[in-house]
Order: C-alpha cells, then sequence, then structure tokens
C-alpha cells in the first residue's frame, strides 16, 4: 500500500512575507532616524569648541534658526529643533543605504557625511545672496575657516550616526536551516519512506 501524503509548505508565500518586511524596513528607519536626530544635536553641542578652536562665527543652527526667527533669542531653540529634524530625516536615509555599502562598518556613517558635505557645500553660495537674515549672519563662499568647521560637524556627525545605527540595527547571525523531517503531517512519512507491500492473496 502506498500512502499519499502532501507536502507541507514550508516555504513562504510572497503576500505573507511583505506586511513582515515593511514592518522591519520602517522600524530600521526609525531607528536610523533617532540615531540622525542624537548624531545632529552632539553635532549642535560641539559647535562651541570648533568656533573656539578655528576663530570661526559659522554656525549651523543659528543659519537655520534665523531662517525662522529674525530678532530675539528664539532663533536658536528653533534651530536647534530644524536641525535635529534634519539629522533625523538624514539617518532614516542612511539606515536604508547603509547595509548596501561595501565598506567597513565604522567607515560608512563618516564617509556618506563627508560625501553629503562635499556635494552640498556650494550651495552656501546661494546662502549667502537669499538668506532672510544674510547680514547679520558670516559669509560661507569661499571661507576656508568656515569650510573646515563644516567638515569637522560632518565627520563628528558620521562617526556618531554610524555608531549608533549599526548597534541599534545590529543584524542577527543567519540561522543554519533545520533538516526536513522525515514524517508528514498525518504520521505515515513521507512518500519515499510509506510503500509497503501488501502479499497476494
Amino acid at each position: 500500500m502506498i500512502h499519499r501524503t502532501l507536502p507541507y509548505p514550508f516555504d513562504s508565500r510572497p503576500l505573507q512575507l511583505r506586511p513582515l518586511g515593511t514592518a522591519i524596513d520602517r522600524n530600521r528607519s526609525l531607528r536610523g532616524a533617532l540615531c540622525g536626530a542624537v548624531a545632529a544635536t552632539v553635532w549642535a553641542l560641539a559647535q562651541p569648541l570648533d568656533k573656539l578652536i578655528l576663530a570661526g562665527g559659522y554656525d549651523d543652527v543659528e543659519l537655520l534658526g534665523r531662517a525662522v526667527v529674525r530678532s530675539g533669542g528664539w532663533y536658536y531653540p528653533v534651530g536647534l529643533v530644524l536641525h535635529a529634524q534634519n539629522g533625523a530625516a538624514f539617518g532614516a536615509a542612511y539606515a536604508k543605504l547603509a547595509p548596501s555599502l561595501p565598506l567597513p562598518a565604522a567607515s560608512r556613517g563618516p564617509l556618506v557625511a563627508l560625501v553629503e558635505h562635499l556635494a552640498s557645500w556650494p550651495l552656501v553660495a546661494l546662502s549667502d545672496r537669499v538668506h532672510p537674515a544674510r547680514e547679520q549672519l558670516p559669509r560661507l563662499a569661499g571661507n576656508r575657516r568656515a569650510f573646515a568647521q563644516a567638515t569637522w560637524r560632518h565627520l563628528l556627525f558620521g562617526v556618531v550616526l554610524g555608531e549608533l545605527e549599526r548597534r541599534l540595527n545590529l543584524q542577527p547571525e543567519p540561522v543554519p536551516p533545520e533538516p526536513e523531517p522525515d514524517f508528514s503531517s498525518n504520521g505515515h512519512g513521507t512518500l519515499e519512506h510509506t510503500v509497503s507491500f501488501v502479499p497476494a492473496s
């Protein structure tokens, strides 16, 4: 007698994977955004040090804040919030990009941050012309001290972002697949193991 068994669908179906994959991707981006906001806050807190060492008046928080608040002391807390938001957006994008970069984990954050810095720095010439508080801010185009400050700040941001994101989005070691069992759900075993002979009468 041969017992016919139906294979159990061990393979996951595509429709079952999509919600899980979307949730994992969303969580990764949220953790990256948190890392970016923290790294941007570290950037802001470290600015007084490089302003002192390099004797430069360039301040990213002030640049953002004075674009919204022209007078009074509220420009700084407003700028700090905007700066953290920018860091969060960058961190969310970085969290998706980082796993695909063929680089050592420790160098991904600094390299991405520096590439963004070099790509966006030419836009400071536009800021010098159209920023609503440009008369209260130092000119940035051609300003070597400001460029050095921005380079250091992006490097610091990238180091903090990369390390935090690597730790929060640490991928577990892959689990080896379990061997396929030699029995089926009906208790009669697989087709190869369920062949028996019935003596002729």
